[in-house]
């Protein structure tokens, strides 16, 4: 299956940063100016596959460029996100963690409402203690 971020050689054009292990560059459908995405060079398609080095050379990429953008657009705040399999939105199979500089009348979504955002069904603001205390025991059973 090809991989648009790593056959894609228009890509290199839209590279804002990199080091040995990752690569940031703007995406080409963005959310705001400067919605970045930063990859690890070698291809694997989930975050659990990013080695420790890979981790520590995203993160370190991930300052830079907040950096870059804070100066450049005079970011307020960041959005960061990635996606798994097609259900969640993850259209190219290949870790991509979105920055996205936000800052106060830029377009997009602004308010940052989880259950609108996920599509959580129901319009309760807080789950009861007791179905949360349920839901806590579940989960500890398989950790």
């Amino acid at each position: 299956m090809l991989c648009v971020f790593c056959e894609d050689q228009n890509i290199k054009i839209r590279i804002v940063g990199e080091n040995e292990r990752a690569i940031a560059f703007l995406t080409n459908i963005p959310i705001v100016s400067g919605h970045t995405l930063i990859i690890p060079r070698r291809h694997v398609k989930y975050y659990e596959e990013v080695t420790s080095d890979e981790k520590e050379s995203i993160e370190t990429l991930r300052m830079h460029v907040k950096s870059a953008l804070q100066k450049t657009f005079s970011a307020e705040g960041f959005n960061y996100a990635w996606n798994e399999e097609p259900i969640d939105g993850q259209s190219v199979p290949h870790f991509h963690l979105h920055m996205i500089p936000r800052k106060e009348g830029d377009e997009g979504v602004h308010e940052y409402e989880p259950r609108k955002f996920l599509y959580r069904p129901g319009s309760r603001a807080v789950s009861p203690d007791e179905e949360l205390k349920t839901t806590a025991e579940e989960i500890r059973k398989n950790i």
